[in-house]
Order: structure tokens, then sequence, then C-alpha cells
């Protein structure tokens, strides 16, 4: 039986130096896998996201990209958008160097624009890209109770102030709003108690948020994340960190059109840095922006029949 070479590359997405930030696994060319298929190699790369680019020689709506997770496909992710369009800015065949390239993704197309000094900058690897989520929509209101119960956490762990609320720009999440950095800090949730909420809920994932100990003026306010899923944790959630923003400008914590650095990952040591802004219109928030650095690591190939 004739072996296919399947070549790929480890880039890590949201991070400001090599081995930080959240790894992401990206396959050059998928055309020739299943469904099946592209599910188990994201298990052999036992990461919290691999993607599948689908080359076309019509690419005008954008080239043609699969996540998975190592449990199962997903609509939209927010670090497999940036690290797969960075991957493409350095190695697509026309799109190499472009300052925008466009994902055909499930949930639609989503664009990410580079930053051009960023590829230049002596000392400083990898790339600077932003990318235009969808706009949120904000769904329930959850009780403060049952959430503090669901995250094996005391009613006075969470923001006394503000409820838990799911908002989705492509991916649903329950944005929780902790008391403390300290809080966050300690936490520790059974992924069987929140599994089971998460079910009768109209939220995918929880994404816990505090303010972070490090508030730099110049770049507005810097908040503490944290989203521990699939009895593990993830470094750097970027479609999350859309929906954080956008809850945050809804509810006044956060400035309308000003940058908000969210960090991530900092209890497992891949520290994450994820650059976040949304627009106040009214009641609703619009262009959502989501960006970072990503960083070129690995290359490789598997071997199958």
């Amino acid at each position: 039986m004739p072996q296919r070479t399947l070549a790929y590359s480890v880039v890590d997405v949201f991070a400001e130096h090599a081995l930080e930030g959240n790894p992401l696994a990206v396959f050059h060319d998928a055309r020739s896998l299943s469904s099946d298929e592209m599910q188990a190699l994201a298990r052999e790369t036992n990461l919290a996201e691999t993607t599948f680019v689908l080359p076309s020689d019509d690419e005008s709506n954008g080239v043609r990209v699969r996540i998975f997770t190592t449990q199962e496909e997903l609509r939209f992710a927010g670090h497999p958008t940036l690290g797969t369009s960075s991957w493409l800015y350095w190695n697509h065949p026309t799109l190499r160097g472009a300052d925008a390239i466009t994902l055909a993704l499930d949930i639609g197309p989503i664009t990410v624009r580079f930053t051009p000094a960023s590829a230049g900058e002596p000392g400083v690897r990898g790339i600077v890209g932003t990318m235009q989520q969808n706009d949120p929509t904000f769904g329930t209101t959850h009780d403060h109770n049952a959430i503090a119960a669901a995250l094996g956490l005391s009613v006075d762990d969470l923001d006394p102030q503000h409820a838990p609320q799911t908002v989705s720009t492509g991916m649903p999440f329950c944005i929780v709003p902790l008391r403390s950095l300290a809080v966050s800090q300690r936490l520790q949730i059974s992924q069987r108690d929140a599994q089971r909420y998460l079910d009768s809920s109209d939220a995918k994932f929880f994404y816990c948020i505090a303010p972070a100990a490090t508030r730099d003026d110049a770049e507005g306010p810097h908040w503490h994340a944290r989203m521990q899923f699939y009895g593990g944790e993830d470094p750097a959630t970027g479609s999350a960190s859309g929906c954080c923003i956008s809850w945050l400008v809804r509810h006044g914590l956060a400035r309308s059109e000003t940058p908000t650095v969210i960090e991530q990952g900092i209890e497992m040591r891949r520290p994450s840095r994820i650059t976040t802004q949304a627009k106040l219109v009214g009641e609703s928030v619009a262009e959502v922006f989501v960006g970072g650095r990503t960083i070129p690591v690995a290359t490789g190939s598997f071997f199958l029949p």
C-alpha cells in the first residue's frame, strides 16, 4: 500500500517567546485525509487544537481550514485561526507576506491582518496578527450559586456585582468574573460538575477572568484568564478572548475602542499575551479584534498508509 507523507508545523500562538503561548499543529495539505483521520491526527498531536489546510485553485473566499481538538471538530477557535494564518503568511505560494489573509472556516470567513514591522524587528521572532471576530451575541445570564457549584467555588469567590453570562463570537463561552486574582490562581474545576452544568446551558465552555496584577496605563487595563476543559487547561483561548472583551466593554469594565490585554497560561507555565479591543454601539458591541504574536518552533512529517 502506498505511503502518504503529511508535512506539518508547530507554531506557538499568543507567545512573546518560543515555547510560550498556545502551541498549534498545522497540517500543510490535508486533501488526502478523511474527517476521521483528521480527528485521529489531532489526538496524536495531543495539543489543544490541530488545523488542516485544504488548498484549492479558487481561494477567493479564503483558504479552507478545519479545526480539531483531541475530542471534536470546532466551527471556530481563535488561536488556530491566528496560528494558521501566520503559517500561511510565511509559506502560502501566493499569499506569502500578504497584509491580510482570510480563512474560510465553518462559521464563515475570518480575516487576520498582520503588522508589517513585527516581521523584521531585530531580535524578535514571529509575526503579530490581529483577527476581526464576528459581532458578539449575548446569551443567558447565569445564577451565581449555580455557577459557583459547577466550578467548585463558593459564591463569595465570584464577583458580586456582575453575573456570569454566555457570549459568543462564533463559540459560546460562559464568562465568569471572579472576585480576585487569588481566586483565579487556585481554580481547580471539576470537569464532571462543569460539564453537567454546561450540557444544560447555552455555553460550550467556562472562561474565568479576574483583574490582573499588571496594569499598564499605556496599554489599558490587564485581565487574567483561565480556561480549564477536557480535564486540562488551555494556555490561550482566542475565541473566548473575543467574548471576554465584548462582555467587558458592554459592562463598562473596559473602554470602548481601547486596547485591553488578557494574560493567560500563567499557572501552567505557558504565559500568553492576548490583545483585545471592541466597540460599544448603544447597547450592542461590534468591531471585536483579537491579536497576538505567533512564533514558528517545529516542522515534521507523519507517515500514513
